[in-house]
């Protein structure tokens, strides 16, 4: 009777425990869309100068409110390293420009020695928000070197020796790559992509309408003076994440889904735009590592959930899914209005 029970119940249960994951996963994002933001980033240089670096920061004001000491606790989570040993800062001075919304940082860092290559840990997401990105660039003489922190990348070592143009491209391709891979916004838009496919060919047209409009609007982003406002954004990707949901549930016919994909690409594309203008990076070379990583999840998400609808039908996987992309979205919209 066991032998008989257990492989039976063994192929409903799985799939079953993966939706409950999916649930999950969809409701533990309301927290963190409460507080974290598609264009949380902020940038940073060093310039080097034989034994002396100063430090620049550029933090965004929105990104600070919460924080009852926000120059003690950026100072803090900044550090630099020579062979291993921190050099603390000489000094460190910080101030609120309301005109232009940002919170700017100075700081003097000297090295026993000329500065041949630097050691440096950033930990902003950990007193900002989780998925904050700083965007540094490093200059010694005429040469420029980057990198990029986030939550998952938090140390790296710069080293001031010109790369070549293929090391160029695939480090910065692969920042790119990054961002998407580590983005809980970007994986949120990529799911409703997934849900709304309702078929491989439909799945095909808005991957292709997504990413058009995400890259051309993170191109003309670049070299637009103009910059929107990140609230706004946040609201309006909000709101077209809830209406794609809507579509899924009580409009299963409806046509021009791409529109909708069109216009989730477009504010997807804000937050590549802001991060190109910030690292300097180049355009072609950032937007072909998202564009890859962007295919691998959704070949990845749409794999996971052919599997699901086949495995337990009667759940309805992609309703069920939908309701909860409708809730999360809505819920995002609301706390972006309120806060």
């Amino acid at each position: 009777m066991d032998n008989c029970g257990g492989p039976s119940r063994r192929p409903f249960m799985r799939p079953l425990r993966s939706a409950l994951q999916l649930a999950a996963a969809c409701l533990l994002l309301l927290p963190g869309l409460a507080r974290g933001h598609i264009m949380s980033m902020s940038s940073g240089q060093l310039d080097v100068e034989g034994s002396q670096v100063r430090y620049e920061l550029r933090m965004p004001l929105y990104e600070i409110v919460h924080l009852e000491q926000p120059e003690r606790s950026l100072l803090e989570n900044f550090r630099l390293y020579d062979d291993g040993r921190e050099v603390v800062a000489r000094d460190g001075a910080c101030k609120a420009n309301a005109d232009e919304g940002v919170y700017r940082c100075e700081a003097t860092f000297d090295f026993p020695g000329p500065v041949e290559r630097l050691e440096v840990e950033c930990t902003f997401p950990a007193v900002t928000v989780p998925n904050h990105v700083h965007v540094l660039k490093a200059v010694r003489g005429d040469v420029v070197e980057q990198a990029v922190f986030d939550f998952s990348f938090s140390r790296a070592e710069i080293r001031f020796t010109p790369p070549t143009t293929s090391e160029q491209f695939f480090s910065q391709a692969a920042a790119g790559f990054v961002r998407v891979i580590v983005g809980p916004f970007q994986l949120l838009f990529l799911l409703a992509l997934v849900l709304a496919g309702r078929s491989r060919k439909e799945l095909c047209l808005l991957a292709a309408a997504f990413l058009l409009a995400e890259s051309i609007a993170a191109i003309i982003l670049v070299y637009e003076p103009w910059q929107p406002p990140p609230r706004f954004i946040e609201a309006a990707a909000a709101l077209t994440v809830a209406y794609l949901a809507i579509e899924i549930l009580i409009l299963p016919e409806a046509g021009y889904r791409w529109l909708v994909a069109a216009g989730m690409g477009v504010f997807h594309g804000f937050y590549f735009g802001s991060f190109l203008r910030q690292s300097e990076m180049d355009s072609l070379s950032v937007l072909s590592g998202v564009v890859v990583a962007e295919a691998i999840v959704l070949v990845i998400f749409s794999y996971l959930a052919t599997r699901l609808i086949e495995a337990v039908p009667k759940l309805q996987p992609i309703k069920t899914g939908a309701a909860l992309l409708f809730l999360v979205g809505i819920f995002w919209f609301v706390s972006r209005v309120r806060g």
